[in-house]
Formats: structure tokens, sequence, C-alpha cells
């Protein structure tokens, strides 16, 4: 990497290259280093505004860790060293949130304070763009970022040498060092004095913690060597994994495994659990404490199947377990919603009445319908709706619950109830507890989680021993995948399909009505497209080209719409769609981002 202090030359051509490159002219290799324009591009694919900063914020990161403990001492010692120097030494850790910052140069300190480059904030590229920080641990190398090359304008009048710091015993990325000062400052000698932080880092880690970490190290290849089971030994910085884990647990059983093990590690115990993963293999952890300078915290894990369970893939069997069943009439095979189906399936089964309970939209219903047709198919499936019968909801609950006919009941939109719809819930579900004691029907609440003026349901809620928390879309957004053609298949028989393009904008959205939401934006298109071929993203309405960040007003939404069509006009082009709505590059740019427009 070229290391030389950039000349004032460099700078107006990088300056150049960032204007041409956000006006969506053509920029090259020649313009600008390869490794900034790259940076760039992801910056521009995170659609963030290149005229301010906008960044996560932490309140309260966790210093008493490896890494702040090793950096410490070699920070303050180089802080001395330089003397009052305008550099600013930052910590930061995997995320790119800055642990630590010293800083003698009190200009320099409030700049740094107003673009946010202070303790608890995120610097990663996907927040800040194109820094010597984030540009770093997204490429794993040493980065510097000079003046104009940064893409956010906050940040141009600075220069910074950022290096990610590498853990000495399992060689990950654990966290970053930079160096930062005035772009005016800049020295060939930044990068270089940032590499020799960075490693003195590297050895204070390995001399603070090779007792702890070696011993724990010893125990994994031990219990490796001696069982043929999966193992994992973990610590604060340190996750290590033999090739039949790795070949055996996918990500969610993976995360399974490690928040069972946390617990157990956090409590001492020694004793084996056994568990079914999201994948469906009931499996058998039992955790063996590593402790050194009597820290807590760090183990090696065993898995092994259970023998009740589906047995687990042993690595060169070409093969995974299979996976969990889908209820019918449900689409979907993500962990999150696969728990949910499995748990209401399982009520369901044993005639255990239960609480579905989840933001609109997420479909609660459709779980119980599901589970109803999966265990009682010939059975009666009836809804009773609170939102829809208002007075009449009472006298339409008893008489639901009269008809001894009927096996599966769901009372739909509970949090709708007042007072009075509440007490008469509650008598008729002991009338029938009385009336059918050996056989009663199997009952649902559906309860809106985030519905506001809720009553007072807490006895009517001692009736239900289980409550199943539906996630919501976002938090299984790969199963959009499977929904889309699936409704698309009802909506048009067939006739209209997804296109990679409109699958990407779809799966990027955040879906605040949830799969509802996704099934009526799907409607429109069919509605509105009255042809076959491949539903391209100009056909999707303006809602859905845009990642939702928050609610709009119905001006905000009016001009969002705006600015989407006008985008759309002028093939994506910012410039000329800013020109049409009279507005100035930088203002569409923030607007764009604000809006989480998908610019075509």
């Amino acid at each position: 990497m070229d290391e030389r202090a950039p000349s004032a030359e460099d700078n107006r051509r990088a300056a150049t290259a960032r204007l041409n490159f956000l006006t969506l002219d053509p920029v090259t290799s020649q313009d600008v280093r390869p490794p900034i324009l790259a940076s760039w591009v992801r910056s521009r694919l995170w659609n963030l505004p290149a005229d301010r900063i906008m960044l996560p914020y932490v309140a309260d990161p966790d210093l008493d860790v490896p890494l702040t403990r090793s950096a410490g001492p070699v920070l303050r010692q180089l802080h001395e060293n330089l003397d009052g120097q305008p550099i600013s030494l930052i910590l930061t850790d995997r995320a790119g949130v800055v642990l630590q910052r010293l800083t003698a140069d009190t200009e320099l300190a409030r700049h740094l304070d107003k673009v946010s480059l202070a303790p608890g904030f995120s610097y990663a590229e996907e927040f800040a763009g194109t820094n010597g920080i984030g540009t770093a641990l997204e490429g794993g190398g040493p980065m510097h970022v000079f003046g104009h090359e940064h893409y956010a304008e906050d940040l141009e009048d600075l220069a910074c040498a950022g290096v990610p710091i590498k853990h000495p015993v399992s060689g990950k990325t654990i966290g970053a060092i930079d160096l930062t000062c005035w772009r005016k400052d800049a020295g060939s000698l930044l990068m270089a004095l940032a590499k020799t932080t960075a490693e003195n880092i590297r050895a204070a880690l390995l001399k603070d913690t090779s007792a702890r970490e070696l011993s724990l190290l010893q125990a994994y290849l031990q219990q490796s060597r001696r069982l043929g089971d999966m193992v994992i030994a973990v610590d604060d910085d340190l996750l290590l994994m033999n090739a039949m884990a790795r070949e055996s647990l996918d990500a969610s059983d993976q995360r399974a495994v490690l928040g069972h093990a946390a617990e157990l590690l956090a409590r001492g115990a020694t004793e084996a659990m056994v568990t079914e993963l999201p994948s469906g293999t009931r499996v058998r952890i039992l955790c063996r404490p590593v402790t050194t300078g009597g820290r807590a915290g760090a183990g090696v894990i065993q898995i092994s199947p259970h023998s009740s369970g589906v047995a687990i893939r042993t690595p060169g069997s070409g093969h995974r377990p299979p996976p969990r069943p889908v209820l019918p009439g449900l689409v979907g095979h993500s962990a999150p919603w696969l728990g949910s189906s499995r748990e209401v399936d399982n009520a369901c089964r044993v005639g255990q009445w239960v609480v579905l309970t989840g933001e609109r939209g997420v479909g609660k219903l459709a779980l119980a319908r599901g589970a109803h047709q999966q265990n009682n198919p010939a059975g009666l499936f009836h809804v009773v709706d609170a939102a829809d019968l208002g007075d009449g909801f009472a006298a339409e609950l008893e008489a639901e619950l009269a008809d001894d006919s009927a096996q599966t009941l769901v009372i739909q939109h509970v949090e709708r109830l007042d007072p009075d719809g509440v007490d008469a819930t509650i008598e008729a579900l002991y009338a029938v507890l009385e009336r059918r004691p050996a056989a009663p029907p199997w009952i649902a609440l559906t309860l809106t989680s985030d519905a506001a003026d809720t009553p007072d349901l807490s006895e009517l809620l001692t009736l239900f021993p289980l409550t199943v928390e539906v996630p919501p879309l976002r938090h299984h957004i790969e199963d959009v995948r499977e929904l889309v053609p699936y409704f698309l298949n009802q909506l048009s028989h067939g006739e209209l399909t997804c296109g990679p393009d409109t699958m990407q904008q779809l799966t990027r959205s955040a879906w605040p009505g949830n799969t509802a939401e996704l099934c009526q934006v799907l409607k429109q298109v069919v509605v509105r497209r009255r042809r076959t071929g491949v539903i391209t993203p100009a056909d999707l309405p303006a809602r859905a080209q845009a990642v939702s960040r928050r609610s709009l007003s119905q001006l905000e939404a009016l001009e969002r719409d705006a600015i989407i069509r006008s985008l759309i006009a002028n093939d994506g082009h910012k410039g000329r769609a800013a020109k049409s709505l009279g507005m100035s590059r930088a203002t569409i740019y923030r607007k764009i981002h604000d809006y989480g427009i998908q610019p075509p």
C-alpha cells in the first residue's frame, strides 16, 4: 500500500473523483485508489448520506474486556510520547464501536466530538462510509484515508490510519487502532506508527491472556482427541470449533448451542442438559469450565446427539438432518419461524391453551390454523374476532363455546376487548371447562403486542399456561424468498414471477406491517400489472421501494413517493432527479437516505 503523505494535488484529484462518483459520473482506478473506490461503492450500496454523519450509539460499551485491558497501557504511553501533538489515538472493538479516545489537542478533540468520533459511536463502514476504522475492518488490513477520500464530507478535513488488531491465539480480528489528525498535518509516518501500535497491543494481549487461553486451548485439544463428539471452546475473544461441530451444526444451531453454553458457564453448572435445536435436532450439551486467575466464563462445550432425537450428520455423510416440517398452509424455513410453529404445534397436539402474541400481520391466526390442520384436520375450526363483533362479541363467543362439536377456537384481537368483554370471556371459558372437563376444545388467543390501551388481561391469561411470541417478518426476512412466490401463485395463478432485483428490494424492506403488508403489496402489483411476466422494481408501490426506518407523516410520504417517481423517470440518476424536483443534489442524497429509498 502506498504510505507516502498525499500531496495537495492528490487531495484535489480525490475531491474531483468523489464529486463525480456522487453525481454518478464515471470514476476509474486512475482517478482514485482502488481500495477507496471499492469502499465508495459499498457506501453507496448501503445508501449512506454523503452530506452528513449519522451513527448508531452504544450508551455503555463493555470496557472490561481483554482488548481494553491490554491496550490501555500501550495507548497511554504513546499518548505521553506524542506530547501534545494534534493526533488522536482511537481504539475500537471489532464492530467499529469506539472504546477509547486519547486526544491532546483541544481543537481536534472538539472537531472529533462534532463528527461523533467518540466513545460509544460506531465507525463501521456501513454507518460512516469510507474511513480509516471501518474500511480497515471491512478489508481486514491496514488502511489510510486522506481528506476527500472519506465518503462523508464531514470527515474531509481529517486524515486517518487504521489497522485491525488480531487476536494472538485465534488470529481473528477483535478490534482496530486508528490514528487521526488534521489533513494538513498528515505525514508518511502515520501508518507506520499505527501498525507499530497494533503490534504492541497484540503483544500485550499475548502476555496478558496467554495463561488463561493456553489452558483453554489445551483442554479443547484434549477433549477433541479423546471424543468423537462435537467440541467448541469459548472465551471473551476466542471461539474454537472442531470439524465435527462446523459440519454438523448450521448457523442457527451454533447460536443456540452457544447461548445455552453461556448460561451454563455463567452459573458454573457442570451437569449436562438436553435440548432441541432450531433444526429440530435433540442434543446433549455438557460444559467443562476452564478458570485461570479466578475469572470464569471460559469453557469447553461437548455436544452429542441425544438418543431420542434425529441423528446428526457426521463429516463425510453428505447430507444434513431433514428440516423441521412446516405446518399446513404455512411458508418459511427460518429458525425463528419454525421455532414458533413447533411450539404452537406441540400445544395443539396436547390440547394446551395458548396465547399467540406479536405485531400486527405476523401470522398468528395462520399459525393456529396450521396447527389445527396438522393435528385435527377433520375437526371444526372457529374464529371469534373481538375487533369485528363489538357489542356482539360476548354473545358470539358464548354461542361458539356452546357448540360441543368445535375442536378448535381462536379468540382474535383480545387487546380490543373492553373490561366487560374480558369478564365475559373469562366466564365463558370457565363454563366450557366445567361442561367439557375431559375434552375441552383447543383454544388460542391472539394478542397484538404493539397495541395501545390494552385492557387488564392478567386474570384471563392465567387460563393460558403457554405464550408463544410470533416473530416479526424483519426477524426472519429470509422467508420473503419463499413467501413471494407463494403469494404470487395464489394471486396470479402462476402468471407473474418476481425478478431477482425485485426480490432483493423486497428482502431489504423492514416490513412494519409484516407478512400481511407483503401480501397487500403483491396484491397491488397483480392488480396494476394485469399481465404475465416478471415483476420489476418499478412495478412495486412506492412504500415497497424504500427501506422503512420510521413512520412518515402524510407530507413526508408524498415527498418520498415524488422522489421515487422522479428517480424512475430519470433512470436512477440522482442529479437529474434532483433538478426535476427543484432540489439540490445534497438534499436529494439526504432524503434518499432518510426515507430509505433504493434507487433503481
